[in-house]
């Protein structure tokens, strides 16, 4: 598929979210081919569609709109995908996304999760796996984050550590603490059931909601920047803990 360049977007400033039930997505790809494609698809699925051709562009839309999806390339003009990602998290934007990209290797695919990406999909790939995965997306917002809903209590606190479900807040000794959305999902899962131990395939399914095979250390490096902003000493963690050859769980000595 031919590069397009540059064309023109119709920016919509004030987006409102599922008018008569219709889904809201934003595709930021420079390729209008694949746009086009993607669109005849997600309209089976009552989604309208809105589209930037590069990575600055995409990032205005997708802050100053309301949308109930994503769709996001890494290999973009002005700004790249990585960057847009980031840059959105950081605006406090949490809509899903899922992240398109002609790289295959690994460390392409871990840094678009941990950037605060909630899916990823290399090219070549299939228009079934596409809509599956926007279907998965689409239900879990429908009926609320899955890991969330685990939590018995719309307040978990453990010492200065306090968790509100509902608000998706996480402070410290009443000082809030930043965490991006997966950071927030991996906490509540393990806060919610402390003492059970989880491996790192069973985190990513139910965080991300797939089996990322091979791809368990992302996993890793999400507990590692959750402990850094959340245990008073991340050499010696009292809220996260290794299960030796296990996985994580949540201390019980609270």
């Amino acid at each position: 598929m031919n590069k397009t360049g540059i064309k023109h977007t119709t920016i919509s400033w004030i987006v409102p979210r599922n008018v008569n039930g219709m889904k809201k997505v934003l595709i930021i790809e420079d390729d209008s081919n694949i746009i086009d494609l993607l669109e005849i698809h997600l309209k089976d699925l009552n989604c309208e569609v809105t589209r930037a051709l590069d990575g600055k562009q995409g990032l205005l839309l997708a802050v100053s709109n309301a949308y109930d999806l994503i769709v996001l390339d890494i290999m973009l003009p002005e700004m790249d995908g990585l960057e847009v990602c980031r840059e959105i998290r950081m605006n406090k934007v949490h809509t899903p996304i899922l992240m398109l990209t002609a790289k295959s290797e690994e460390i392409d695919k871990v840094l678009g999760l941990e950037t605060g990406a909630d899916d990823y999909l290399t090219k070549p790939f299939s228009l079934r796996e596409f809509i599956a995965r926007v279907k998965v997306i689409f239900r879990r917002n429908n009926y609320g984050n899955p890991v969330a809903g685990q939590a018995d209590s719309k307040v978990l606190k453990f010492d200065n550590l306090k968790i509100e479900v509902e608000k998706k807040k996480v402070s410290i000794s009443e000082k809030r603490v930043n965490v991006s959305p997966k950071e927030f999902e991996l906490l509540v899962l393990l806060a919610s059931n402390p003492g059970k131990s989880y491996d790192r395939k069973r985190i990513l399914n139910l965080v991300w909601g797939y089996d990322f095979e091979g791809y368990e250390h992302t996993v890793n490096s999400h507990i590692n920047r959750l402990r850094g902003k959340i245990e008073p000493d991340i050499n010696q963690p009292k809220y996260i803990l290794t299960t030796w050859g296990v996985g994580y769980r949540f201390s019980e000595e609270f």
